[in-house]
């Protein structure tokens, strides 16, 4: 597509959720102040994952719109958009949700995904659509948008600030553990299919301290079903494990970031490890790591059952269509991950990224 021929020195960014797909829309932000640093940059997104963005170099301005709050939270997002106009207003989204800060932010140019990648009619808020293209990772989307803007420079820039509060905090946990290697373990996701089963991860965490000499962290957020699996990891393994659970997304940061190795399957707190380059082994089954694995990092370290049986077996099931802007998702395929599995990767991670052997 060509360069639009327009202003953007105000633009409206609308990417709501989930945190790995705010991870992932870092590098446009940082790209758009680069090609202009007088660029002003509003960006919409849900409470929660807002924190990672508060404080963020390249973004001027939170707006807060979580559409689960009804009518109150669609009145709020006006009052906060009331006074503000834009030149160009990006919409990331796919689903409904992107469609209402998308149509309530004045801005004469509206540019989002078409009809091939958009749900819910949302491609019909916009009035320069991305053209059509194939299934793609979805950090790949995002970047689309300097296309549209004739921007080139792709350079992959994260820049998750870490303040110097958080900096001593961080000093101060990691220095009471006393540990030479740190491991952290995000034991659950926001969808059941793509949860290894809690009885490897506690054999897992054995092995990590008993083989590896690693100080297990259990890392998650304050959810029910979080705290109920990670305290059964913990309970059924023979490791030491530490507590790190908790509401602070902020602190979870941090604490990704003084790990020497975090192991996940595919949620936000994985791609927070790849944006802070912490060595990330990723467990993948239920949805394709090409599309939603650590993005051009650490590939050696994925474990990929969606795209295969077994270690060099390819897929040999149905082959279903895949949408353009969504994963087909492969039920059942996250069991077919052997702790062995993970263990050869932990092998191959400490011999690539962190330079240590096997404890003898």
């Amino acid at each position: 597509m060509s360069e639009l021929e327009i202003q953007s020195r105000r633009i409206c960014l609308v990417l709501q959720s989930g945190i790995g797909d705010i991870v992932h829309g870092l590098p446009l932000v940082n790209a758009l102040k680069r090609d202009e640093p007088g660029r002003h940059i509003t960006w919409v997104v849900e409470r929660v994952p807002s924190l990672l963005l508060q404080p963020h170099p390249a973004v001027d301005e939170v707006v807060l719109f979580d559409r689960t709050g009804g009518l109150r939270e669609i009145r709020s997002l006006k009052e906060q958009l009331a006074p503000l106009s834009f030149d160009l207003v990006i919409n990331c989204g796919i689903y409904f949700k992107s469609a209402i800060p998308t149509l309530m932010a004045r801005a004469p140019h509206k540019a989002g995904y078409g009809k091939d990648r958009a749900n819910d009619l949302v491609w019909l808020t916009a009035n320069h659509r991305l053209p059509a293209r194939g299934p793609r990772h979805r950090q790949d989307m995002y970047l689309e948008f300097l296309d549209l803007l004739g921007i080139d420079d792709y350079r992959l820039e994260w820049r998750i600030p870490i303040t110097d509060e958080e900096r001593e905090a961080k000093s101060a946990f990691f220095g009471e553990l006393d540990a030479e290697r740190v491991v952290g373990l995000v034991t659950t996701t926001a969808m059941d299919g793509k949860d290894w089963p809690v009885e490897r991860f506690a054999e897992l965490a054995t092995s990590l301290e008993r083989d590896f000499g690693f100080r297990v962290l259990l890392l998650g957020g304050p959810g029910e079903r979080e705290g109920q699996r990670a305290r059964e990891v913990a309970e059924r393994s023979r490791a030491r494990t530490v507590w790190a659970l908790g509401p602070e997304l902020r602190r979870l940061v941090y604490l990704i970031g003084g790990c020497d190795l975090v192991i996940a399957p595919d949620t936000g707190p994985l791609h927070v490890a790849r944006a802070l380059e912490t060595p990330v082994i990723g467990l993948y089954g239920l949805s394709d790591p090409q599309r939603a694995g650590p993005y051009k990092a650490y590939e050696d370290l994925t474990v990929d059952r969606y795209n295969f049986d077994a270690p060099g077996k390819p897929y040999r099931g149905s082959v279903e269509r895949q949408h353009p802007a969504r994963a087909g998702c492969r039920l059942g395929r996250m069991e077919l991950i052997a702790v062995s599995d993970v263990l050869g990767k932990v092998e191959l991670a400490l011999d690539r990224y962190l330079g240590q052997g096997r404890v003898q």
